[in-house]
C-alpha cells in the first residue's frame, strides 16, 4: 500500500500552481489590449480620397495613344469568297490539262498534222507515265515482264536526247519537256505491244510492222521537237536518234 500511495503522489505531482494561471491570464489581457489599441489606431487613420482615372495619367505626356484602325474590307466575308473563286482548279495547279493531253495525243497519232509549239513545249508527264504503264501492262499480257526495262530505257534515252538537243538548239530545252515529247510519241509502240498479245511478231510481218511503228514514233517526235524549239530544217537530224531509241522499245516488244 505504501508503494501505491507513493505512485499516486508521483503521478499527480506537477509544477503547475495557481500563480501560473494568474500570470497567463494577465498575459492574455495584455495581448488583447495591445491588439485593440492597434486596431483603433488603424481605424483612426484617414481614408484616401477617390481619385478619377484621368488624374492618374501624367500631365507631362503630350503624345497620343495608339488606336489601331479597323479595316472592314479585310474582315468582310466577301473578300474570302472572291479570293476562293479566283483560285485556279486543282488539276490546273498540278499541271494536268485534259484538253492539252488530247491535242498532243491526236498530234502523235497523225504525223502529218502540224504541231502547236505552245502546247508541246509544256512539261506534262501525265500522258508519258500513262503510256509507259500501258506498254508494260500489254507486254505483261503477252507474257513478258518488262516494266523495269521500259522505265529504265525511257529515263536513259531521255537523258541522251536531252543532251543532244541542248547541243543542237540555241535556246536550250528542259529535261521535262524532252521526257514529255518522247513519252507521248511512245503511243504507237503501245499499239505494237497490243498486237503482240494476239499474234507473234517474230516473223516477216512482225518485222515490217515494227519498222513502220519505229518510223511513226520517230517522225512524230522529230516534228514536235522542231515545232516546240523552232529548229526548222533539222527534223531528219532529230529523227535519227529518236529512231534508235524507239528501236530499243521495238526489240523489247518483238523479242
Amino acid at each position: 500500500m505504501s508503494n501505491l500511495g507513493q505512485f499516486d503522489s508521483d503521478f499527480y505531482q506537477s509544477n503547475y500552481n495557481i500563480d501560473n494561471q494568474e500570470q497567463s491570464y494577465n498575459d492574455s489581457n495584455a495581448y488583447g489590449n495591445l491588439y485593440g489599441s492597434r486596431k483603433q489606431q488603424a481605424s483612426e487613420r484617414p481614408q484616401p480620397a477617390f481619385v478619377p482615372p484621368e488624374m492618374l495619367v501624367s500631365s507631362s505626356y503630350a503624345g497620343q495613344f495608339f488606336q489601331p484602325a479597323s479595316n472592314q474590307d479585310y474582315y468582310s466575308p466577301s473578300s474570302y469568297v472572291d479570293s476562293f473563286d479566283e483560285e485556279p482548279p486543282l488539276l490546273e495547279e498540278l499541271g494536268i490539262n485534259f484538253d492539252h493531253i488530247w491535242q498532243k495525243t491526236l498530234t502523235v497519232l497523225n504525223p502529218l498534222k502540224p504541231a502547236d509549239g505552245s502546247i508541246m513545249n509544256e512539261t506534262d508527264l501525265t500522258g508519258p507515265i500513262l503510256f509507259c504503264g500501258v506498254l508494260g501492262a500489254s507486254l505483261l499480257l503477252a507474257g513478258k515482264v518488262q516494266f523495269g526495262y521500259v522505265y529504265g530505257t525511257s529515263a536513259i534515252g531521255c537523258l541522251g536526247i536531252h543532251a543532244l538537243l541542248n547541243l543542237m538548239s540555241s535556246s536550250g530545252v528542259s529535261y521535262g519537256c524532252v521526257a514529255s515529247i518522247l513519252g507521248y510519241c511512245l503511243l504507237p509502240m503501245v499499239i505494237l505491244s497490243s498486237c503482240a498479245i494476239f499474234f507473234s511478231l517474230q516473223g516477216t510481218f512482225g518485222t515490217v510492222l515494227a519498222l513502220v511503228i519505229i518510223g511513226w514514233c520517230s517522225l512524230s517526235a522529230s516534228k514536235i521537237v522542231t515545232s516546240a524549239l523552232a529548229m526548222e530544217g533539222q527534223q531528219l537530224l532529230i529523227a535519227y536518234p529518236c529512231a534508235l531509241l524507239y528501236g530499243l522499245f521495238a526489240l523489247l516488244t518483238v523479242f
